[in-house]
């Protein structure tokens, strides 16, 4: 019921004129301290607090001038209460508060009733701040409650947001997945994977790409992403909020493999008209060496190496692949330059073309070295050094007997000029430069496999005098069998001379032969026997002071029993083939000769 319903109802009689109630003497007691309020604050205090919640009307006795009160209403009460407005009863509650100040009288005077809204509008005096302070107290308390029950909402209904999804704040493999669900984020890494190809390089060929389409490729869930939404505690969304994670899981796809060998077989870099076989390496000589030459790798597919290649890369989601980086995936070479066989042909090799032998003859040389030792060797089909030692050494003695027939001089002929002037031509089988072919051969070969750098004479098996074709130098014995007469040059300077007798022309196998020999020994005194007979004794038997041969039985001896020596004796009183000398020039010559003096014979 509104003030102004009350008002209309005291206005009509309605409360009076009977006994005074207990409320009329509350609300006199009320106005009369509105109206004359008391000098301090108790006063006020005696009023105690006004609760405006709290309104009631209590009539427990009816009034005898009003015997309607305390009855209960008829129906046609009800009607005339539903014709005003409706009564709150929060609003309006009064309670009956005897005062201590005042007594009731037999017969109070009028009450007038004032309306509760009409004394909250009076300028009430009371305790400073108590009642405003409680009420603010009450407001705050009230939005206090409100904002934890809407906060305890919101983060419930969070909670329930984010028990199938994702926080924020979320990344797997690389992807943003904040407030998404498993599904979603399996969808995303599908997504990722419908284009998918591959891009395919080989050697000396241009790029192919396979498509993920053409071997059946798709993103195969494996439940990970399931399971780390699992372990997610939905309360605990706010996290994500600050606090940034980062979680790796596998990428797992399939595809059809044999599609994909399909595929690798149809690119161009595996068609026999693109393919090149790759070439061993070898030894070769270069620039005065031997050095390796690399093998060449050439295009030659190995289709399965290359498959298996292929198949990480796809497996592993690589976009792009390249065979050239992976020599397994092509033929190799069987015979490589780190090939451990070649390296010890290498330095084989380089250990006989290292090799210098210079050969002296006079003032002329001979060298051998590697320019001429590498033909030599054999290699196989893969460059590889195949030691042959019995071609070796032919190529060795052959370049020996090489250098004998170019230098040695037995067995040549020479042009001579004697002391007469003539020019005449003589040779000899037991006199010059011979080579020993053999112990040369066996030297050399060492020197080559050693890789030896030197300058010698080669190995001998005897020597002249001096070098070139004119052998003899300038220390001789010049025996002039037409002349009958000798003559002993030692460095040029004539130091002997005699005549002599020579073999006996009319004998055929007494003749003194013409050649070049030189003194086997000398011996004094000797005894020179011819053939011996049948009967045990020799043809003849002389006995000499002084015994020098040169040429087999034939030599220069003291003859005694001639009286002349020189002139034409020879042609028919010659010799048995020796040249006889007068005794005491035979003596001169004993003492003069030496074993390497040319014994120049001719005629």
């Amino acid at each position: 019921m509104s003030n102004k319903e009350i008002k209309d109802r005291l206005s009509d009689g309605e409360g009076a004129p009977g006994e005074r109630t207990d409320m009329e003497e509350h609300i006199d007691t009320v106005m009369d301290r509105l109206t004359d309020p008391p000098d301090d604050d108790e006063g006020l205090d005696d009023l105690g607090e006004y609760d405006d919640s709290r309104e009631e009307y209590e009539d427990t006795e009816p009034d005898e001038e009003n015997p309607d009160d305390g009855e209960e209403f008829t129906e046609d009460d009800e009607e005339s209460i539903e014709d005003t407005e409706p009564y709150d009863e929060a609003e309006e509650v009064y309670e009956e508060r005897p005062h201590p100040a005042r007594h009731k009288s037999a017969r109070p005077g009028p009450v007038v009733y004032v309306p509760v809204d009409d004394m909250d509008e009076q300028p009430v005096q009371k305790k400073k701040g108590s009642k405003k302070k409680h009420k603010g107290g009450r407001i705050f308390g009230l939005l206090l409650l409100m904002v934890l029950v809407v906060g305890g909402c919101a983060y419930a209904g969070a909670s329930y947001y984010f028990s199938d999804r994702f926080f924020e704040g979320t990344w797997i493999n690389g992807v943003n997945c904040s407030r998404m669900t498993a599904y979603e984020v399996e969808n995303l890494f599908k997504q990722k994977f419908q284009n998918y190809s591959i891009e395919v390089s080989s050697r000396g060929l241009d790029p192919q790409t396979i498509a993920g389409d053409q071997i059946d490729y798709q993103y195969l869930s494996t439940g990970e992403v399931l399971n780390l939404l699992k372990q997610q505690k939905s309360y605990e969304w706010i996290k994500g909020m600050y606090e940034q994670k980062s979680y790796t899981v596998s990428e797992n796809t399939g595809y059809n493999k044999t599609r994909l060998q399909e595929q690798l077989k149809s690119l161009n870099c595996a068609q026999a008209e693109n393919q090149t076989a790759p070439e061993n390496a070898y030894v070769a000589f270069k620039d005065g060496q031997f050095v390796i030459v690399p093998e060449t790798e050439g295009s030659k597919l190995n289709i399965k190496q290359a498959y298996q290649v292929l198949d990480a890369a796809v497996a592993a989601g690589q976009t792009s692949v390249n065979f050239a980086d992976t020599p397994e995936a092509y033929v190799s070479a069987d015979v490589t330059q780190n090939d451990q066989a070649l390296q010890s042909a290498l330095e084989a090799c380089n250990n006989y073309t290292r090799a210098s032998i210079t050969y002296t003859f006079g003032d002329r040389t001979e060298t051998l070295d590697g320019n001429t030792i590498k033909d030599w060797l054999q290699f196989d089909e893969k460059g590889q050094l195949v030691w042959d030692d019995n071609s070796f050494q032919q190529h060795v003695a052959d370049y020996v007997a090489q250098l004998a027939a170019t230098y040695d001089t037995v067995g040549t002929e020479r042009e001579f000029q004697t002391t007469s002037g003539r020019t005449v031509y003589v040779s000899s089988s037991v006199y010059g430069w011979k080579i020993d072919q053999s112990a040369e051969t066996a030297q050399l070969s060492k020197e080559i496999q050693s890789g030896t750098q030197t300058t010698r004479e080669p190995v001998f098996s005897q020597t002249a005098n001096a070098y070139g074709v004119n052998d003899l130098g300038n220390t001789y014995i010049e025996v002039d069998l037409s002349e009958q007469h000798m003559y002993y040059y030692q460095n040029g300077a004539d130091i002997f001379e005699s005549d002599f007798v020579s073999g006996n022309m009319s004998y055929a196998d007494r003749q003194t032969h013409a050649g070049i020999f030189t003194l086997y020994y000398k011996k004094s005194p000797d005894v020179l026997r011819g053939t011996m007979k049948a009967d045990g004794t020799y043809e003849y038997e002389s006995k000499v002071e002084y015994w020098m041969p040169f040429d087999g039985g034939i030599g220069f001896h003291d003859a005694s029993w001639r009286d002349e020596f020189g002139g034409d004796i020879y042609l028919t009183d010659g010799s048995h083939g020796c040249i006889n000398m007068p005794p005491e020039n035979a003596g001169v010559l004993y003492d003069l000769i030496q074993y390497d003096v040319p014994i120049v014979c001719f005629y």
